[in-house]
Order: C-alpha cells, then sequence, then structure tokens
C-alpha cells in the first residue's frame, strides 16, 4: 500500500516522503490516526506542487536546525539522578531532563526528537542524538551525575 505522509513518523519517514507499508499498518494505524493518506494520482501531484512550493522555506528551516546543532556544539550537560554506592541509578534518566538541561542554556529542543544512543544506567558519560531535521541530526553529550 503506498502512502503519502502528513508528519514525520519515527522509523517511517518524513513529511510528505511517499512510502510503502503494509495495509494493515496502513489503514488500521496511520490513516486513522491523520498521520498519512492514500497515495492516489491527484495526491501525488497536490504533494509535488506542495513541495516545489515550500521548498525555499525547506533551506530556511534546515539553516534554523544547522544553527541550533552549531550553538549546541560539543558542550556537556550534566543531569543530576539519584544514585546509589555501586553508581546504579536509581529511576529514571529520561529525554524530557536532557532538554530541559539544553533549555536552561537557552536552547529549545522537544523531547520528542531527542534519542539515547544507550539508556544510561550509571553514573557516567553517555550521548544522545537529536533530530534537528530530516538532513540534520546532532549528536549531544551528557553526563549523570549524583544529585
Amino acid at each position: 500500500m503506498e502512502i503519502i505522509l502528513k508528519d514525520d513518523v519515527k522509523g517511517l519517514g518524513y513529511k510528505n516522503d511517499l512510502v510503502t507499508v503494509k495495509s494493515g499498518y496502513g489503514r488500521n494505524y496511520l490513516l486513522p490516526q491523520g498521520l498519512a493518506i492514500l497515495a492516489d494520482k491527484s495526491a501525488k501531484k497536490i504533494v509535488a506542487e506542495n513541495v516545489r512550493q515550500a521548498a525555499h522555506k525547506a533551506e530556511k528551516v534546515k539553516a534554523d536546525a544547522q544553527a541550533v546543532a552549531d550553538q549546541i556544539g560539543d558542550q556537556v550537560f550534566e543531569l543530576p539522578a539519584k544514585v546509589g554506592e555501586t553508581g546504579k541509578i536509581f529511576g529514571r534518566v529520561t529525554t524530557l531532563q536532557l532538554a530541559d538541561a539544553l533549555k536552561a542554556k537557552g536552547i529549545e529542543a522537544d523531547r520528542k526528537r531527542l534519542s539515547f544512543d544507550q539508556e544510561p544506567t550509571t553514573a557516567g558519560d553517555y550521548t544522545a542524538t537529536l533530530n534537528l531535521h530530516k538532513e540534520v541530526k546532532h549528536t549531544i553529550n551528557f553526563r549523570v551525575v549524583a544529585a
């Protein structure tokens, strides 16, 4: 089943992408949730025209995303967490805490666009990926410290 995505879907594609999915996934999830439309001839023409008109806007969005990535640079963010004697974290460190740490430095980042490369389980250094744009991804270094 061919569909056109109306919004970014993690693991599938980005807005206005033409993708092929299994019929059940498209019919039972993507279409009812409003994340996609069927890719018929007229829908393809409409999306192609919209993409053509939005091309110059897309360059500005990409430049803004690159500016955010440059602002983050190689900074190391510290996330406080309750840690036991062995260094193991009580509870969990979440992307929301990392987004708040970025916000404290004046960097706006949606927690839904953050993903840990490795789940933090002990105090130490870790990395996360920030998906700013479909062509701009940035690695963020952070350190989990005892609170």
